[in-house]
Formats: structure tokens, sequence, C-alpha cells
């Protein structure tokens, strides 16, 4: 293979047995290295540079009454009513869940561990990551359209992936993502189940999460927390994660236990995560802490135990202090943040969430993995397949700033998707998926939505024209 060769393989991730049926491989070689060369896609030591904004910064919410939307919606699944552009995010729910990947160097630290303990621990660290990005990102994705893909290829960390929504009611999104090393492997099908409580939104998680490490033929199952949006008719959007989260480890027993815990009354638990690893004999390893907009911390259980009694004997000393009352109002209001977390002596730290941008909170508080999830650099439109969502209009008008024209292209989408389904029904058609197929997970025993293979052939004939 000439250098050639090694670079085209590198930067589309293609296995080198994987042909490039449907694209000519001499025009999709083209095509990558315009996409490389390109002098709007800029270069920093061999490795492209990804865009650190939006076209547009974001639309002004409070013009916008989301009560008559959602007065009569108290208690109700939220995936049928229609919500006003305005609270929505210009990325699709297949953009948002592959920023799961924003922290991969801990799936490649997990992988390079001899102890099994040691490898829970930034597996654990890697499922509160996975999470963080929705630290004060209020807005709502778009609903992916039956059909609808994503592909992202990161070469310089080493992984790609291929996401498909493979049912609409209820919806639900695929992603199988996979080390173009051969050293891991992460998959999973999410299906949020959305309820409005009059004040909030809540998402409840729904389906599996596996990673698994092929050097240590292993495999870890987890899901995620639930998810609170309060404020949503009145006051300050704020969210909180809360709800227990068990990551297994099927080969050796191994398992960690965290709590995501509720703000409580007076916010003092707002955003912290706290846990344990076990082995399989249910002895104590380590105590996992910190908070998943922040950080964490690993340290022995006996070391954390006598520092809590420690903090607890002086906060006896102090007295109690009289702690304000919670206002009667309209609004739950959001609790003071204290942004950081008190070291225990001894800790290990496991991980610890990048800044964001300096004008994240003018763009929707995207961080900078998230800015470049819908950008579409010279030369890409002839190798994604056509169900790509970097190629819905109503999503690329809204991150350029055209809010109407987005809303029309989303009731137009939306439109064309119903008389789709509508038209299957009349001659009594079944949705077929194209990339994933509904399986059981072989460590859970659950349904589940299994990748078949196949999507970077490159051979997309007979994909649905669903934009």
């Amino acid at each position: 293979m000439n250098n050639e060769d090694e670079f085209f393989d590198a930067e589309t991730g293609l296995d080198s047995d994987e042909s490039c049926e449907g694209v000519s491989e001499a025009s999709f070689k083209d095509a990558v290295v315009s996409q490389k060369n390109n002098g709007a896609v800029p270069q920093e030591n061999g490795i492209r540079k990804h865009r650190t904004s939006l076209p547009a910064p974001m639309y002004a919410r409070n013009t916008v009454s989301i009560w008559s939307i959602l007065k009569k919606c108290i208690g109700m699944e939220l995936s049928k009513i229609t919500m006003p552009i305005a609270f929505n995010e210009p990325l699709s729910f297949l953009q948002r869940i592959t920023e799961y990947m924003e922290h991969t160097y801990l799936i490649n630290r997990a992988s390079s561990l001899p102890e099994s303990i040691d490898r829970m621990q930034a597996v654990a660290a890697f499922a509160v990551s996975a999470v963080a990005s929705q630290w004060d990102r209020t807005g709502k994705p778009f609903n992916p359209l039956l059909g609808e893909t994503y592909e992202l290829v990161r070469e310089e960390h080493g992984y790609r992936l291929i996401s498909e929504q493979v049912s609409h009611h209820p919806p639900i999104s695929a992603f199988h993502a996979e080390s173009l090393t051969g050293d891991f492997v992460f998959h999973g099908s999410i299906y949020p189940k959305l309820k409005f409580w009059g004040k909030s939104v809540e998402a409840e998680p729904k389906g599996t999460i596996t990673l698994e490490l092929l050097r240590h033929n292993e495999a870890y199952t987890w899901s995620n927390p639930f998810c609170c949006v309060h404020n949503i008719i009145l006051g300050k959007l704020w969210i909180e994660q809360y709800g227990t989260v068990e990551i297994l480890n099927h080969s050796t027993g191994d398992k960690c236990v965290l709590n995501f815990k509720p703000c409580g009354m007076f916010g003092k638990e707002l955003h912290k995560v706290e846990g344990y690893i076990q082995d399989k004999s249910k002895k104590k390893h380590c105590v996992i802490y910190g908070k998943w907009t922040e950080c964490m911390w690993s340290v022995d259980p006996q070391t954390y135990e006598a520092h809590k009694k420690a903090e607890k004997k002086g906060d006896n000393k102090k007295g109690k202090s009289d702690e304000p009352e919670k206002a009667d109002d309209d609004a739950d209001d959001m609790p003071e943040v204290q942004e950081t977390v008190a070291m225990v002596p001894g800790s290990t730290l496991l991980w610890r969430i990048d800044s964001r941008p300096p004008h994240s909170a003018t763009m929707y508080n995207f961080t900078n993995f998230a800015m470049a999830l819908n950008e579409l650099p010279p030369g890409m439109e002839g190798i994604l397949a056509p169900t790509d969502c970097r190629f819905r209009p109503d999503i690329r008008a809204m991150e350029n700033g055209f809010m109407e024209e987005a809303s029309r292209e989303k009731e137009r989408l939306e439109e064309k998707q119903r008389s789709a389904r509508k038209e299957r029904n009349r001659n009594e058609e079944d949705w077929s998926t194209r990339w994933f197929q509904s399986g059981t997970n072989p460590y859970t025993n659950s349904q589940d939505w299994i990748y078949s293979g196949g999507y970077f052939n490159r051979n997309y004939q007979g994909l649905p024209n669903i934009y």
C-alpha cells in the first residue's frame, strides 16, 4: 500500500478490505483529499481543525409563549407534540447522542489498564462524562426523521461512528462506534421518554449502552440517569440529572453504582455524583465522587468514610444555620452552584470537564465538540449518505439564523414524513431499517438494535428520500 492509500484509509475510517461501492474509488479519494486540502478546512500538524463557532448566534426565546402549547399536556409524553422551533437547538438528536464520544480518551485509557478495577474507574468516568455536555443545554434537539443517519469519523481520536433513526413511534435512535485500531466497540439504542409536569420536562432514560473492550474481552452495560429541565413556563431554565446508574462488567462481575443526586430542598446536592466500585464478592474497592458538571475523583473507601465523619463532626460544632425558606412562586429557582468539588486527601482525579468556548452562551451553550457536529466542509457532500442530518434544511437554516425558513422546513419535513407513512400503510408495507437490525443484547438479554455493518462501504443506493 502506498502513502496515498494509507492516508485514504486513515482519513476516511475505511478498512482496507471495505470497497467503495456506489462511488468510484478515484472520485471518493478526490473528495477526501479535497476536503483535507481546501483552504476552508484549516490544518494543524496535519490534522484537520474543526470550526469553533456557529454561523449565527442563537435566537432569543423570551419572545415565545410556550404555555399556550403545553397547558393541556401535563403528564403526557411530548414525542407527539409540536414545539416552537425557538426552543430547539440546531442539532439532530442523532448528533446529540454522538456527544458521548467527546471524552473517548477515557475509553482508550480503560483499554490500556491491566487491572479490572482500574478499568472500571475509567469506564465510570466515561459514563459520567457522557452526560456532561447537557449542563446548561436547555435547547431541544430536533427529532430525527425515520431513516435519518449521522456519521462521525475522528481519525485524530481513533474512532468512527454511525447512527440511524430506526423507529418513529416510539422514537428510537441506534448508534455504533468503533476504534479504528480495533480496541473497542461502543453501541446502544436510546429511547428518551419525555414528560411535561407543569413547570418542568423530565426525560426518562430508556435503552441500554454497551462498551466492549476487545483487548480484555470485557463488556460493560449501563443506562443514563434521569434528566429534568426546570422552569419551562416561567423563570430561568436549568437542568439536573438524578437517579442510580449501575455499570456492570459482564466478564468479571465488577460493578459500579453511581448515585446522581437530586438537588434537594436547598440545592446542596445539585450536580453531585457519588458511588462505589465493588467486585463480584461485593467487596468495595473504591469510592467515586464529584460533579457531572465538573470532575470525578476516586479514593479508598476507608479514607472517604473517615473524611466524611470528620466533616460531619465539624458541621455539628458549627451548629445549625438558619436555612432560607423557599419562595412560593411560579418558578423553581436554580440553587446557587458551588463550582468546586472538595477533594478528599489521597484521591485520584479520573476526569475533568473541558472549558467551553467564551461565546458558548450565545450559541446554545455548545461545547467545542458540539460546535463542529453540523459542519459540512467542502468535499463531504459527495461522501456522506444522503440521509445524513447535515443535509437537513431546517437544522441548516436554524444554525444560519434563518428562523422563519427553519420553521417552514421543519413543518415540510414532518408533513413529508407523515405522507410517507400513510403511503406505506395504504400499500401494507413495513419500514425497513438499513444499517441496524432489531435483536437481543447478548449481555443483558434485552431488546436492542444491533449494527448490521456495511455503512462505510459507501453504497448508498436505495436509501429513502427523507429531505
